[in-house]
């Protein structure tokens, strides 16, 4: 069970039937208006991040034992100690399709890009107020993304991951590929992540969020696409969204997960993930994404920061940082070998090793999703 409290519901609940608050998180609610009612027990072990109090509850909380991490008053474009994962109508906020380029000018997702790049651009160092305001931040977003993980099913979600290229183009055959591939793990109940940019990640959430719909929609959804393949024109935005209106996504299914970052804030996140965990640190991000992909990551074709991530998966496996080894699936037999030879490179290393097993090279979503299903992650 969660141990945080996010609601004023919630937190009358528990009191009423604990008569404390102790090992409890609550979180970004304003509360002043249940003062008498937070006075009445200690706050022993109990946290309160962002929370509107009354002067006299402060005081007798943090007195009775309480942490007490108060809203930081600088304006700002986001919420530190906000309460769950993003969603693409909350990043999209602002967004007018009829207007040209209202997306880089106005919508959430580019006006707190624009905050994150003025911070460090700034001659000197980034102020204290701006990191501290970060980092709560993307540790509020580690929060929500383990809720997600391990309470929004009955079980622990299977993750299934797919990273590649921002650049990939909607009608590189490759880019259809992806798309089947994730429908498909979708439909066998993984769930699936990506890095939630353009190109190769938007194909990925694509085929996820079309889970429920027939191939023959997805195809039809990839040919719409397909009239803009600039991730950077307004009409690249318009035609996502366009998808979304025109296919719902099913009940039950059409679920996935993007973790993008501002960092790289020059890729619009894609609108086809249902959740979306957002960091300022990319490291952050990174690491953390091939960390919970425990049923496997497949590897489209990409360039610099894709082969980063093939070698911090290798390292995680190799080691067994996570007490699991798993799939790791490299999709383009030719990219992977002539291209970019990572493969021979991946041979070389893996020979001898338990996670020898678990690599693949293969030109077809279809034999990835195969062997994702056949290769379970497993402890050496």
């Amino acid at each position: 069970m969660t141990q945080d409290i996010i609601t004023r519901e919630a937190l009358k609940s528990h009191i009423e039937t604990h008569g404390h608050l102790r090992g409890r998180t609550v979180q970004e609610l304003d509360l002043r208006q249940d003062g008498e009612l937070l006075r009445s027990i200690s706050g022993d072990q109990a946290a309160f991040l962002g929370c509107e109090l009354d002067p006299d509850t402060i005081v007798h909380l943090y007195r009775s034992g309480a942490e007490l991490f108060p809203p930081l008053q600088q304006q700002l474009p986001f919420r530190p100690y906000r309460k769950g994962l993003y969603t693409v109508d909350e990043l999209y906020e602002g967004f007018d399709p009829a207007v040209h380029n209202s997306f880089w000018t106005s919508a959430r997702d580019s006006r707190i890009y624009a905050y994150f790049d003025a911070s460090r651009r700034a001659e000197g160092p980034i102020s204290i107020m701006d990191a501290l305001a970060m980092r709560l931040h993307d540790h509020a977003i580690e929060d929500a993304l383990d809720d997600l993980l391990h309470h929004h099913r009955d079980e622990p979600l299977q993750v299934a991951a797919v990273m590649g290229g921002h650049a990939m183009r909607r009608g590189d055959p490759v880019y259809a590929e992806i798309a089947r591939a994730t429908r498909a793990l979708t439909r066998l109940g993984y769930f699936v992540a990506t890095g939630g940019g353009p190109g190769a990640m938007e194909a990925a959430n694509l085929g996820a969020y079309l889970a429920d719909h027939d191939e023959t929609v997805l195809t039809e959804a990839i040919e719409h696409l397909g009239q803009d393949q600039d991730y950077r024109s307004h009409r690249y935005l318009e035609l996502a969204l366009e998808v979304r209106r025109r296919w719902p996504a099913g009940p039950g299914r059409g679920e996935s997960l993007a973790i993008p970052t501002w960092f790289y804030g020059h890729e619009p996140s894609n609108v086809f993930a249902s959740h979306i965990a957002k960091y300022f640190a990319n490291s952050v991000r990174e690491d953390g994404l091939l960390a919970i992909a425990k049923a496997g990551v497949i590897y489209a074709p990409g360039s610099a920061g894709t082969v980063q991530e093939i070698f911090m998966d290798v390292t995680q496996n190799h080691y067994v940082t996570f007490e699991v080894i798993s799939p790791m699936i490299l999709l383009g037999v030719d990219y992977w070998t002539e291209r970019l030879p990572v493969w021979p490179l991946l041979q070389a290393m893996s020979a001898g090793k338990p996670w020898a097993e678990l690599l693949s090279l293969c030109d077809h979503g279809d034999a990835a999703v195969e062997f994702i299903r056949d290769h379970p992650a497993f402890k050496p």
